[in-house]
């Protein structure tokens, strides 16, 4: 049976499900937002260590400036009101991308949980902000530019030490809500053996019972990673 270490969730589908409905397109962010806290306090009750989710991504600037606005307010709403669901949980709260681009309160807000969260095990919770697997990868080598390596023979090695998920391992499972069967720009180098499943139900309707199943499903594969 095979192990879930980390777990990578696309969110996708939160304009869509309003939209079905009749609804401004923040009011399935909200919801998404709720759907967030389960699916984070259902990983961290069945020994999963590390839950990645891409939260906002580098090419989500191009969108109105008004929801782009929302969503900003939105995070920053979420991440104080769920600071007590990661210390009563015993949540680690990482943040990956670049986010020198954010607001001083919204900068401020996620340092101060990645701090006030950093000894906790239960589960490592990483929201993926201004991120992309490009940009992530070219800053990385900017990096090891600045500081050149003397030896080219653990490159690989040294280029995922560098990583903004430098501490993680990689991915094992990567879902995708909302129908669409794309990565989108998403830990590219991390997920290059990740197990891919995509399903047509949009995040606000994301469960725990039909992420219970996809696990469940996930650990009946059988991963050979290129070998026999």
């Amino acid at each position: 049976m095979n192990n879930l270490n980390h777990l990578a969730i696309i969110m996708d589908g939160n304009g869509r499900w309003a939209q079905i409905r009749n609804k401004p397109r923040k009011t399935g962010h909200q919801e998404g937002a709720k759907v967030v806290r389960d699916i984070t306090i259902w990983c961290a009750k069945n020994s999963i260590k590390y839950l990645t989710l891409f939260a906002f991504s580098t090419e989500n600037w191009k969108r109105p400036k008004t929801e782009v606005d929302f969503l900003m307010k939105l995070l920053l709403k979420y991440l104080k009101k769920e600071k007590s669901t990661y210390l009563q949980n015993d949540i680690r709260f990482k943040a990956i991308g670049n986010i020198e681009v954010f607001n001083n309160p919204l900068k401020d807000m996620i340092c101060e949980l990645e701090e006030s969260t950093k000894m906790h095990t239960s589960l490592t919770q990483t929201l993926a902000l201004n991120y992309g697997s490009r940009d992530e990868i070219t800053r990385t080598f900017k990096k090891l530019l600045k500081n050149p390596p003397q030896e080219l023979e653990n490159l690989e090695s040294l280029i995922a030490k560098n990583l903004d998920t430098c501490d993680f391992p990689d991915v094992d499972l990567l879902i995708r809500t909302g129908g669409e069967m794309r990565i989108s720009n998403f830990l590219l180098w991390q997920i290059s053996y990740a197990e891919l499943y995509f399903t047509p139900t949009y995040w606000p309707e994301f469960s725990t019972t039909e992420l219970s199943d996809i696990i469940k499903s996930y650990k009946k594969k059988e991963r050979r990673f290129g070998g026999l």
